[in-house]
């Protein structure tokens, strides 16, 4: 486990990623990480920085890291109150393969297309099942704006 975090923590410190910033909170410490992702362009969340702690198992990679949002978000698939996110990789889904920066990659393409139908913000989630996108973008922007 800390030698297959070390290399994922060496290949990061290799690349210039322009949306992720991705490093362990202390490198005495690989179990817990922060990352910081942008929003992605044409989306609500365009322009804003989030700030996503992160969790890994002592039998990482063959269960998966735990992350969760510290900024505030509206977002049907992530809990205003607890950061969770709903996303099959982190649960169901998940296999060894999976890095940390390929998790923050699939956060990223979350925020661009929202799957309503498996909401933990239930507000969010009935505004697209509604129809009412506007409203939604709306209330994401704001967010965006204030917390990111």
């Amino acid at each position: 486990m800390a030698s297959r975090l070390m290399k994922e923590y060496k290949v990061l410190q290799n690349q210039a990623l322009d949306d992720i910033l991705l490093h362990p909170i202390d490198e005495s410490d690989l179990l817990r990480w922060v990352a910081y992702i942008k929003g992605p362009p044409d989306t609500p969340y365009e322009g804003g920085k989030f700030t996503i702690e992160i969790t890994v198992p002592s039998n990482y990679p063959l269960a998966p890291p735990v992350f969760k949002f510290v900024t505030k978000i509206f977002h049907p698939n992530i809990h205003f109150k607890t950061g969770e996110i709903c996303l099959d990789l982190l649960k169901t889904s998940w296999s060894a393969i999976y890095t940390l920066e390929s998790v923050c990659r699939s956060i990223i393409a979350l925020l661009a297309a929202p799957e309503p139908d498996s909401p933990l913000n239930c507000d969010a989630g009935n505004l697209l099942r509604g129809g009412d996108t506007k409203g939604h973008d709306s209330l994401a922007k704001m967010y965006t704006r204030i917390y990111a």
